[in-house]
């Protein structure tokens, strides 16, 4: 324990700044089914070598793309707690959720096995027994002990869930399957400790992935500290203050006034609008089956969760909807709700405004005036209306649900990804708001963030109230270097496709900074053209890198202070979506401050020499 106290206490004094302060990291280091061994076997042989130094560090490959899935300061914590306790590192998961870890085990062991929850003093206010059976459709039986020694004997899998205010300390005792301490101040951590151990894991990470979000690098941090007996570092916050600020700002910016949230992550904001709203449909239209309707070449992330949320649920089916890369938004999604008032089904549709990564915008009066139209069912009743849930991470300061806006005629909620604009990179909370006609939804969506204990951070409060003021201008500067280098491709490779906003958009408030580029190819046969053109992506990407290795990042964010990330999205933010509607074209995401200059020369280089 006193080497591994040593070994902790260097990386605290060493650990790189981007450790805490960035929320993605380099795939050129990142290889994904090897993400946490990877990271921890280069880990442990620094540790070997008694070389734990910054530089050394900075080296180690990306423990995850994405901070919210897991990070460097994770993986360390959750090895260190597998070392003191002879575990496998793989065993132990930090959630900055309370109850996401025990949502996870539900999850896992739903259809499969009964579940006994043991807990230790009271269960958490907020964990809603009732929503977690008739909603989310879980199953389980909960218990009061004194200890884990205490527990009875149960035909199924048992989690032992213990409050306390050390929560790196486990009574990990035989027969149980699960240990998870919380802590009020950290978040969470779970050991999976049963027979069947490697196959939980897997699952508990996929829900860290999908509906919550790591314990996050502050909290990490002072955890670690603790383990090392430093006390934690209290910074003076005025949370009142910055969520007060946080609220203000975002309903200033999407001209709304009603209730906002704000959630761990985009992914944990989207997870309760969905839960929100399914709740919300067994209540009002009990019986009617429900569709999630969910673009094909969408973020892989919100198709990956909504096919999750499908497959707990008899009642709910996930719908494809095309809507990029020439298949007209408008149109399909017409033809779409006809298809679900046929069924006499609850219609929940999620499209991102600008699409990712086409940077496509549908006619959006013609958007609403679908999305408005009556329509009857297969016997002739009237159908339920849609509810669309807009991600508008991309275009964060357009201006969609106000009243005389857009779509303030459509039961509308917008959520964004706080991981880009409105922190810059700085932290992954999201945020949601709703126009006047979906309110009423807000309440229940509220309580089901509660629910998952998926709520902003301290910290990530205080960043958002740190960035979010200065948004609307750096998405303007963003957007001008974007035009500027756009313009640039298109006149030294006029051959290439270019996927942005145009001029007439752009002067309707649509200022993305991201561009996708379909680079030129050669040929004799479709497969050699395809395959000239994915090697063309990773050459310009890595020249790029190369060239320029203080500001060009191989990344799959976009929003940053600084520099120039590039990414593929086949290869990483549409990581579960279909292969046939995945997009292997590169993906440039500009910043208000980089050298584009150099950029600029960098890709005439390029342009040079294929």
């Amino acid at each position: 324990m006193r080497a591994i106290q040593g070994l902790l206490e260097s990386v605290i004094e060493h650990m790189p700044a981007d450790w805490l302060d960035l929320t993605t990291h380099r795939l050129d280091i990142y290889d994904e089914p090897l993400a946490k061994t990877q990271f921890l076997e280069r880990f442990e042989a620094l540790a070997r070598v008694g070389s734990v130094q910054q530089s050394a560090l900075a080296e180690l490959p990306t423990a995850f793309d994405y901070i919210r899935l897991g990070h460097p300061l994770s993986c360390v914590l959750e090895w260190a707690i597998a070392e003191t306790y002879g575990l496998q590192a793989r065993d132990v998961i930090a959630f900055s959720s309370r109850t996401a870890p025990l949502l996870a085990v539900l999850r896992k062991n739903l259809g499969h096995a009964q579940t006994l929850i043991a807990h230790q003093g009271e269960l958490p206010s907020f964990l809603d027994e009732d929503a977690l059976r008739r909603v989310y459709g879980y199953s389980f039986e909960t218990i009061r002990v004194q200890s884990p020694a205490d527990i009875p004997s149960f035909a199924g899998r048992i989690v032992f869930l213990a409050e306390t205010d050390d929560i790196t300390r486990f009574d990990i005792r035989p027969g149980v399957d699960f240990h998870v301490n919380v802590s009020r101040r950290w978040g969470s951590i779970i050991v999976a400790s049963g027979d069947d151990a490697a196959a939980d894991v897997s699952e508990i990470q996929h829900t860290r992935r999908r509906e919550t979000i790591a314990m996050t690098p502050v909290n990490c941090l002072a955890v670690l500290r603790g383990m090392v007996g430093k006390p934690a570092v209290a910074p003076q916050r005025d949370t009142a203050a910055n969520e007060a600020r946080v609220l203000d700002t975002i309903r200033d910016i999407t001209g709304t006034h009603g209730l906002a949230l704000v959630g761990s992550s985009g992914l944990s904001v989207q997870y309760a609008i969905v839960m929100g709203l399914i709740d919300d449909a067994l209540t009002h239209h009990a019986g009617k089956p429900i569709r999630l309707v969910v673009p094909t070449n969408c973020y892989g992330g919100t198709n990956d969760q909504a096919r999750r949320v499908a497959s707990c649920r008899d009642d709910v089916e996930v719908v494809d909807l095309a809507v990029d890369g020439g298949r007209n938004m408008v149109e399909s999604t017409d033809e779409v709700l006809q298809q679900v008032a046929d069924e006499d089904a609850v219609p929940l549709i999620i499209a991102e405004i600008p699409t990712n990564p086409r940077v496509e915008v549908p006619d959006l009066e013609a958007l609403r005036d679908v999305l408005c139209k009556p329509r009857r069912t297969a016997s002739g009743a009237e159908a339920v209306a849609p509810v669309f849930v807009l991600d508008q991470t991309f275009c964060p300061n357009v201006r969609f649900l106000g009243e005389g806006d857009v779509l303030a005629p459509v039961q509308t909620i917008a959520y964004v990804s706080g991981s880009k604009f409105p922190s810059g990179g700085r932290c992954t909370a999201g945020y949601c708001v709703a126009n006047v006609r979906g309110e009423r939804f807000m309440p229940t969506i509220g309580r089901h963030l509660a629910l998952c204990d998926n709520e902003a951070t301290e910290h990530q409060l205080e960043v958002l109230a740190e960035q979010l003021p200065s948004m609307l201008e750096r998405i303007h500067a963003a957007y001008l270097n974007t035009r500027d280098f756009v313009n640039f491709v298109h006149e030294v490779l006029p051959q290439a496709k270019i996927n942005f906003v145009s001029e007439e958009l752009a002067s309707q408030g649509f200022t993305p900074s991201v561009f996708s580029l379909d680079l030129p190819t050669r040929g004799d046969t479709e497969e050699e053209r395809e395959a000239y053109k994915r090697s063309s992506n990773l050459t310009l990407i890595e020249s790029m890198i190369r060239e320029i290795p203080d500001e060009s990042k191989f990344c799959v964010s976009y929003g940053q202070l600084k520099g120039c990330y590039w990414t593929v999205p086949a290869t990483s933010t549409q990581g579960t979506t279909k292969e046939g509607d995945k997009d292997y074209i590169v993906r440039v995401a500009v910043s208000p401050a980089l050298d584009l200059e150099r950029h600029k020369a960098v890709f005439r280089d390029f342009v040079a020499r294929a």
